[in-house]
């Protein structure tokens, strides 16, 4: 059986050796190499002769659409996406003939995904492999499609939370914060980054370090100091910053929130 040579592209560590344990069933897959975001894995792409790539979509700076778009469609071995995101984007890949995998990975759903990528290295030609990957990019384009849940690691797994249960998303660091009622969640994702996959009719960010979900807003505050505070209907009380001051106040008016001075 011809050996297949394989990168895994994922920039957490766990996920990496995750796939790894995983492709310990499989002989005839060789690991060649490992890298930590897209641009690691662009140079990988580039100088090593790879069979399959274990692609994670969500990345800092470059994602994993990102390492297909700038390495190119007609260039690109066979593709394994690897998400965190349960969305109706990641249905696509599969009526498109590049499969995925849904963190936390899952064995029998892992053995699928390798039984396909074998398949297609005997049956699928190069062409059909071009035409497939530049129909999924069709389909995930920004804008195309926005989150409808997001999956959050926990100690005991995973924590699927859905988008329209969420209040505010607050900036830790390089960490986001997401508040849903009394509860909040701790997510490794950069507070751009998330903000990019939301839907601008439903959120809109008020601070460098604050998203707030439009209809969970009861009033635009503007403030004898001169300041804007937005008030949620649970009672949090969040700044808005000054170079933010008028795209909030047309996102919330657009929706029906109310401004009152103070």
């Amino acid at each position: 059986m011809k050996e297949i040579a394989a990168l895994i592209v994922d920039d957490e560590p766990p996920a990496r050796r995750g796939v790894r344990q995983l492709l310990e069933a499989h002989p005839d897959i060789s690991v060649i190499g490992e890298c930590r975001d897209g641009r690691e894995a662009l140079l990988s792409l580039g100088h090593l002769k790879i069979d399959l790539v274990f692609l994670d979509v969500q990345m800092p700076v470059l994602d994993g659409f990102g390492v297909v778009r700038m390495h190119g469609v007609e260039r690109m071995p066979q593709v394994i996406f690897v998400t965190a995101y349960d969305q109706f984007a990641v249905r696509a890949f599969e009526a498109q003939a590049v499969d995925y995998l849904l963190k936390p990975l899952n064995r029998a759903r892992f053995e699928q995904a390798i039984s396909r990528v074998r398949d297609r290295l005997a049956l699928l030609d190069s062409r059909e492999q071009v035409r497939q990957l530049t129909s999924l990019l069709a389909t995930t384009k920004p804008g195309n499609e926005w989150l409808t849940r997001i999956a959050v690691p926990s100690d005991r797994g995973v924590v699927f939370v859905e988008v329209g249960a969420i209040e505010w998303i607050e900036a830790v660091d390089y960490l986001t914060r997401l508040h849903t009622g009394h509860a909040s969640h701790l997510l490794r994702e950069s507070l751009s980054s998330l903000e990019s996959q939301l839907d601008p009719e439903q959120f809109v960010r008020i601070h460098r370090s604050a998203v707030v979900r439009i209809d969970c807003v009861r009033e635009l505050r503007a403030e004898a100091s001169g300041d804007m505070t937005v008030v949620l209907r649970n009672g949090p009380q969040l700044p808005v910053s000054r170079r933010r001051r008028a795209s909030v106040r047309a996102a919330l008016t657009a929706r029906g929130a109310i401004c009152t001075a103070r």
